[in-house]
């Protein structure tokens, strides 16, 4: 009589690793598929090799999905501050950053170490590279069919992940599974990724590849499929476009055809906070060049570039009239641009789209029309801000299934 295991999980990144570590200590016997060379590479490409691997300030206010509800029962569950505690007793020594995110010291090595640790720890068997050929269930039982023969199974765990990164193997393969069982997917598309511009629409600005600009930046509307989103981040100037943490961020909430609207000065920060009136009408600036004022708040070329498109290059600022100096003024607070599109799936860091969690329980990520089949991760219409949310989002969905198994 062959084997048949309590779970058979496809996919070997962060949420199936995670998930089938829990469920194998829970004393489940867990088989978990793969059809890459080397498990992981998504966790150790991220955060420049260092692995964000959660943010201290995650919460559902930091995730995009159809159903903003879907999320809370499996972040309550397991938390952030989970995470970590799992990444202290391994003795791995991070850092926190920017707004929260937290990093390895040393390398992303060490969370997929961890990983993989977690799942000897639960006696789970890892076999790659296999290919999954298809998914079925007769009865009670599910069938997995690989090149290697049929893995029977009670439960099925689909955490393939999203489309992001083609080139180290990531596929649909999740959605298909879905479509081909009657769920219902999301459109999916690039999320967290660059966005690109005509050079009609961008200006004189396509001269300053490289700058790197703290802004204010905002996206979508209330009545768009994610609504909308203002973020203060670092906006980065590119031969291609805009990216940078401002654009990865505002890039999710971005409908094809309408603008993003950037304030280059709202995100300066000055003790007692900064006025860009005061700038504007203070006496001592009358004799000074427009571009001189601009650049003691802005980078030197940005300045010149934004004078220049106003017509205001070399002109003192007392010969400016009351209207251009208006017309500037909006021009740096309120710069609304029309994106091109995005630079695509090699680009994205994440996939917006995917499952859509009407047919999921929240509480243990299975189908509401097929019992035993279960879904986790980043295939789920649930994509997080930039910083670490999305691989908290893997921990946490993962932690959810592996309880219900």
């Amino acid at each position: 009589m062959s084997k048949i295991w309590d779970a058979v999980i496809i996919g070997g990144g962060a949420a199936g690793l995670f998930c089938a570590g829990v469920a194998g200590q829970l004393g489940k016997n867990v088989l978990v598929l793969d059809h890459a060379e080397v498990l992981g590479e998504k966790i150790r490409i991220s955060g420049g090799g260092r692995c964000n691997f959660t943010n201290v300030h995650s919460s559902p206010a930091n995730f995009l999905s159809l159903n903003p509800h879907f999320v809370k029962s499996a972040l309550a569950r397991y938390s952030s501050k989970d995470f970590i505690k799992l990444v202290t007793a391994y003795g791995i020594d991070y850092h926190e950053k920017h707004q929260g995110q937290l990093f390895c010291d040393d390398s992303a090595m060490q969370i997929i170490a961890m990983l993989m640790a977690e799942c000897a720890k639960g006696k789970v068997t890892i076999r790659h590279p296999v290919s999954v050929q298809s998914i079925g269930h007769e009865g009670d039982e599910w069938l997995v069919q690989t090149q290697q023969g049929v893995e029977k199974a009670k439960a099925v765990v689909m955490a393939t992940g999203g489309l992001p990164v083609p080139a180290i193997g990531a596929s649909a393969y999740s959605l298909d599974i879905a479509k081909q069982l009657g769920l219902n997917v999301i459109e999916p598309r690039p999320a967290l990724v660059p966005l690109s511009f005509t050079a009609e629409t961008f200006g004189n600005l396509n001269d300053l590849a490289g700058l790197a600009v703290p802004v204010r930046i905002a996206s979508g509307s209330k009545g768009q499929r994610y609504g909308a989103c203002r973020f203060n981040e670092d906006l980065l100037l590119t031969h291609k476009g805009l990216s940078g943490p401002a654009v990865l961020q505002a890039s999710s909430y971005w409908v094809e055809g309408e603008p993003i609207h950037v304030d280059w000065l709202g995100a300066i920060e000055r003790p007692g906070g900064f006025n860009c009136d005061a700038l504007f009408n203070h006496e001592d600036n009358h004799l000074k060049l427009t571009e001189t004022i601009l650049a003691s708040v802005l980078p030197q070329r940005l300045a010149k570039a934004f004078a220049e498109q106003k017509n205001l290059l070399g002109k003192k600022w007392a010969e400016v009239s009351k209207k251009d100096r208006q017309s500037l003024k909006e021009l740096l607070t309120n710069w609304s641009v029309k994106p091109a599109g995005t630079l695509g799936w090699k680009k994205a860091e994440v996939m917006l789209g995917g499952v859509d969690t009407k047919d999921l329980d929240g509480q243990t990520m299975m189908s509401r029309k097929h019992r035993g089949l279960f879904f986790i991760g980043e295939c789920v219409d649930v994509t997080g801000h930039l910083g670490g949310h999305n691989f908290q989002w893997a921990w946490a969905s993962g932690f959810a299934c592996a309880q219900a198994l």
